[in-house]
């Protein structure tokens, strides 16, 4: 993996400290921190920002027309505008495209990457609701509508209770993790970066996250971008 060059934003302080070597995360509202996911003890970065009332607006109507669950492309910062126009259909959503694309060159400046995997998922019920680690290098996570992932910091998680560890068990009844007080929760449209199993030096290391239970009648409009080769 390429080391990244400075995002072109000023770094500000992050909201959570780095000097509590216990945090295995940084935070801020300046989209810079996003490049502290090349911290070793870093797992996951956070840029906590809001949409604006327009765009939420336009979230909440993609979500209530959207008939197919998901959009999974292949696409590179120069195509993925068009590609995105094409298979929502519509103009209409643009505004929503353009933020989709302006995370994508981001997450490709940031990684010198050439293309990325998406994908755009209206969830109705939660996607993976046991806590559990990705087997990527790094994802970029973001909720545009509805209820944000959830995680823990390594400090809070007992990781011999990941997957079959569990014994069947739920994450609360098998000791992943002692207390509810144990789980963070991103806010709707922060931008996160998640470092998995897969980034070089971080094996036994990756973020332990799951999608958050959706409440009845209500859903989730969640981006991913992934490493593609």
């Amino acid at each position: 993996m390429k080391a990244a060059s400075q995002p072109r934003a000023a770094v500000v302080a992050p909201q959570i400290p780095s000097h509590n070597e216990n945090l295995n995360v940084m935070a801020g509202s300046d989209p810079a921190v996003l490049a502290d996911i090349y911290e070793p003890k870093t797992n996951i970065t956070i840029w906590q920002r809001s949409l604006s009332e327009s765009l939420q607006c336009l979230v909440d109507e993609f979500v209530a027309s959207r008939q197919q669950p998901y959009t999974s492309l292949i696409c590179t910062p120069s195509d993925a505008r068009s590609q995105l126009l094409k298979e929502l259909g519509s103009s209409r959503f643009s505004a929503l495209v353009d933020d989709v694309n302006e995370l994508i060159d981001m997450f490709c400046y940031l990684f010198d990457l050439n293309q990325v995997g998406l994908r755009l998922t209206v969830l109705r019920e939660a996607m993976c609701p046991k806590f559990h680690v990705d087997h990527v290098p790094c994802r970029l996570v973001t909720t545009y509508g509805g209820i944000g992932t959830q995680w823990l910091p390594n400090q809070a998680v007992n990781r011999a209770k990941l997957g079959i560890g569990s014994a069947g068990l739920s994450d609360q009844e098998s000791g992943l993790y002692g207390n509810e007080s144990d789980i963070r929760q991103m806010a709707a449209a922060d931008v996160a970066l998640l470092k998995g199993e897969g980034w070089q030096g971080n094996q036994n290391a990756g973020l332990v996250h799951r999608s958050p239970t959706i409440p009845p009648g209500e859903s989730r409009l969640l981006l991913t971008l992934d490493f593609s080769n």
